[in-house]
Parts: structure tokens; sequence; C-alpha cells
């Protein structure tokens, strides 16, 4: 392996490299972050792991050192190329598999990957959270493990949420979200408007919706959330029997008055499997 080449050599010897906006690109430059992220994703010796948007590679080159197997999701030819360069011997010897792919539109069977035999590990763009967080926990294929480096008001939101929300409680639909710790701006380049967080959702599996359809659950999760300020079944009421809905209420002990932000993920899914079984 190559000495790791730091950000400022890299724009020295690449020029001109500069950061595109439009992919969100804002590069680690701590050798710290990335250790935090592999201790938090539990990263053992032959583990396959998915990185998405390995930028220059400092957390690739530590999940490379922890033994795991890499497949890298980049799009931007010039990453790729110093990847090619830095990670020459690990490329050659197959612990390393560069993918030029939009991260928007992964394709996790095509890569090889077997349903929950598989890690996700990544520093993703901030404009990209919320989707690829959809992307992988609704995947035909899922990791067992997800650990995201992303805005850390979001990361809160998710595994801290004082009042529950879509993002939060379609997260916890598929896994345990846990808030690691906070990663501060100057971790990176160029230094981000706000401070990051990493986001560790473990157990990732599809149990929960043996009975209940993915799709018919969200659309519960939408409606139910579809006006805050209004109580959850004035919102349900506006595609099931307000009396039926009382009765549904009633049996999973919910109050007649309760907001949808204050509905536990596991009264969803029984509201939903109930209401699956009324349109039946």
């Amino acid at each position: 392996m190559l000495p790791f080449m730091q950000p400022d050599s890299l724009e020295e010897e690449n020029k001109p490299f500069r950061h595109k906006k439009s992919l969100g690109q804002n590069f680690l430059t701590s050798n710290i972050v990335p250790g935090w992220l592999c201790d938090a994703a539990l990263i053992k010796q032959g583990e396959t792991v998915l990185e998405i948007g390995p930028g220059t590679g400092r957390l690739t080159i530590e999940l490379l050192k922890r033994g795991a197997s890499v497949i890298a999701i980049e799009t931007d030819d010039r990453v790729i190329e110093i990847l090619k360069e830095t990670c020459q011997v690990e490329i050659s010897q197959g612990q390393l598999n560069l993918i030029k792919a939009d991260a928007r539109e992964l394709d996790l069977v095509s890569y090889g990957l077997k349903d929950r035999d598989f890690k996700v590990v990544a520093n993703i763009p901030y404009y990209l959270s919320g989707h690829l967080l959809r992307l992988i926990l609704e995947n035909e294929i899922q990791p067992n493990t997800l650990v995201f480096l992303m805005q850390k008001e979001l990361v809160a939101r998710i595994a801290r949420p004082e009042k529950n929300s879509l993002i939060s409680l379609s997260v916890e639909a598929f896994g345990q979200p846990h808030y690691v710790r906070t990663v501060t701006r100057g971790h990176f380049h160029p230094v981000p408007n706000v401070d990051s967080a990493i986001l560790s959702i473990k157990n990732i599996n599809k149990d929960n919706f043996k009975t209940v359809p993915i799709a018919f659950f969200f659309k519960i999760l939408h409606l139910g959330l579809g006006k805050k300020r209004k109580q959850l079944i004035s919102n349900l009421s506006h595609e099931f029997d307000r009396q039926k809905l009382e009765v549904i209420f009633v049996n999973l002990g919910l109050s007649l008055t309760i907001r949808g932000e204050d509905v536990p993920i596991s009264s969803w899914l029984s509201l939903a499997e109930l209401l699956l079984a009324q349109k039946s």
C-alpha cells in the first residue's frame, strides 16, 4: 500500500482537484474518524463492507486495515483514479472492488452481496441521507448493520427523537438506531456549515413486515403523520371509517386524542395490521 495521500497533496498532484458541490463532497481530513466508524460497525476480519462515496480513501484504508473486503461505490472518476493508485495491492488481491456507479441507484444484487451478510459503512453527502437510508433499508438485499456519518441534527432526529417523525419511525421499523457520537465540522474539507454525527443501525431485518406489506405500512405512516397538529385518528379518518378506528384505538390502548408523533413503532405496526385486516 502506498503512503496515504493527504488532501493537500491530492490537490497538488491532481490540479485542479476541486470538490464538486453537485456531489456533496466533504472529504474526511481526520484519521481518527474512520476508526470511530469502524468501531461503531464492529468491523471484523473477513467481513464484507459496502462503502458509498469513498472520497480520498481514509475510511476505505481503515476498513482494509481491519481485514474487511470492501466494495466501494464512487461516481467521481478523479477519486477512482486516486484510489486505484493508493490501493494497488488491495485491488490486485481482490480485497478492494471499485465500482463506478451513482449512489442514488445502488444495485446491491449486481455487486454480489448476500442478504444480511454484509455491512454498510460510509461518510455520505447530507443531501442523500434520507434517500440512501430508504434505499438500503427497504432493499431486497439488506445489510445486517449500517453505519453512516451524517448531519448531526438528522442523526438526533432518528436516534434521539423528542417526538417520533416519519424518518425515525421508518428507520426503527427495520432496525435499532443508535446515536454513536458527534463529529465536529473541523474533521472535513471543505468545512461544512454544521456538525456531523455517527448513526449506527443494527439488527436490520424485515421481521416487522411478515404480515403487513411494507408499502401499506408506509401508506399508514404517511397518512397518520400527514398533518402533525391534527390528532392521529383525524388524519386516518380521511381513508378509514371513524367508528371502526375508535374501536381499534381502544383495543390498542391508544388515546383517541393522541397525535402520530407520540405513538411508538410497536403501536404503528399493530395499527397497520388491524387496518389491513379491515380492508380485506
